[in-house]
């Protein structure tokens, strides 16, 4: 995905159709001078509907698309006809999209799997005709109803990326690098900070045919929670992930406390983030030798997930492929754990 063409975050004024009024006709034929009513309802207005497609994975073709206005529904006619329903507008998103209400903020709904529909913003109700108001006491009604107003708000549509690993670390920290190494998705690499700037998904294959969605999000920074540096849009990408493999540098000065931070502004943006199964590598490790790394195994993060298992440590090296095979059967192990945990 390039930076330019992914979206994941829209603003939409929604308006749905009024509903049709209800007719006020009265029967009128060849051999009825003065029938009774025989006015129909008026048509609902048109519906704003969310839908799901798994061909889409940005919100990028509805990035300009700032109005969405549905079509008014048709008043009613003579011989009890319901009028016309105003014509439903569609939005297809990528699974895994969040509907809210721009003004309140609440979640309306989340958008899980293909085809799946929502009403975002429900079109007005169609207005009775007059023969509803017809009575033994009343059978010229002089009323209808006319239809109901639709409804007009801004809405905001925003994407959680699903993969089954979400790569965690500070910037160069190697993120892309392994992406790139483990799948065919090609991120920017360069050696400054910040080279990523949109998440990334790479599908990673692995043994016997099967094969797994690896995400790579903008680096974190120790205050992302709170919107510093560029992680705090996207950390929401990581709350769908099955598992989240942090990434430490070899070369850092205190892995454990870089382990300390990354974990603890996961627990600042959701505490529910902990809960996921987490494995960290230890990256650009073809810089050590073999001495260098055994004295780096002491100092490495000694942490426990929430069932009490300890929390898997490996040195890898996306320039060599070193440790690259363990840790895919690492993180398969992981994956299938965490579904085990979550049945």
């Amino acid at each position: 995905m390039a930076g330019s063409s992914f979206v994941d975050y829209v603003k939409i004024c929604c308006r749905s159709g009024a509903g049709g009024s209800g007719s006020a006709h009265f029967h009128r034929d060849k051999l009825t001078a003065k029938g009774g009513p025989d006015g129909g309802d008026g048509g609902r207005g048109g519906h704003i509907i969310i839908r799901g497609n798994a061909q889409h994975w940005t919100l990028l073709h509805l990035k300009y698309r700032k109005h969405v206005i549905a079509a008014n529904g048709v008043g009613g006619s003579s011989a009890l006809k319901t009028g016309a329903e105003g014509k439903d507008e569609y939005l297809d998103v990528p699974i895994g999209t969040i509907a809210k209400s721009d003004e309140t903020g609440e979640i309306l709904f989340e958008i899980t799997h293909d085809g799946q529909e929502e009403i975002i913003m429900p079109g007005g109700r169609g207005g009775k005709g007059k023969h509803h108001f017809k009575s033994p006491t009343m059978q010229t009604p002089k009323f209808f109803q006319p239809g109901e107003p639709g409804g007009e708000e801004w809405m905001i549509l925003e994407l959680k990326l699903l993969a089954d690993v979400g790569l965690v670390g500070f910037p160069n920290a190697g993120k892309s690098t392994l992406l790139s190494v483990v799948s065919a998705a090609k991120p920017e690499i360069a050696d400054y900070p910040f080279t990523t700037i949109v998440p990334n998904l790479g599908i990673v294959s692995y043994r016997d045919g099967k094969s797994f969605v690896m995400a790579d999000i903008p680096g974190i920074i120790e205050g992302a929670h709170a919107g510093k540096g560029l992680g705090a849009r996207f950390l929401r990408h990581i709350e769908r992930n099955s598992v989240l493999l942090f990434m430490i540098p070899a070369d850092t000065n205190d892995l454990k406390k870089d382990y300390a931070i990354l974990l603890n502004e996961l627990k600042l943006h959701n505490p529910e983030l902990l809960d996921k199964r987490r494995v960290v590598a230890i990256t650009k490790s073809d810089l050590l030798d073999d001495e260098l790394q055994k004295a780096m195994q002491k100092e490495t993060p000694k942490d426990k997930m929430n069932d009490g298992t300890p929390v898997p440590v490996i040195f890898i090296s996306s320039a060599t492929n070193k440790g690259i095979v363990q840790l895919k059967d690492l993180l398969w192990d992981q994956m299938n754990e965490q579904s085990f945990l979550t049945r």
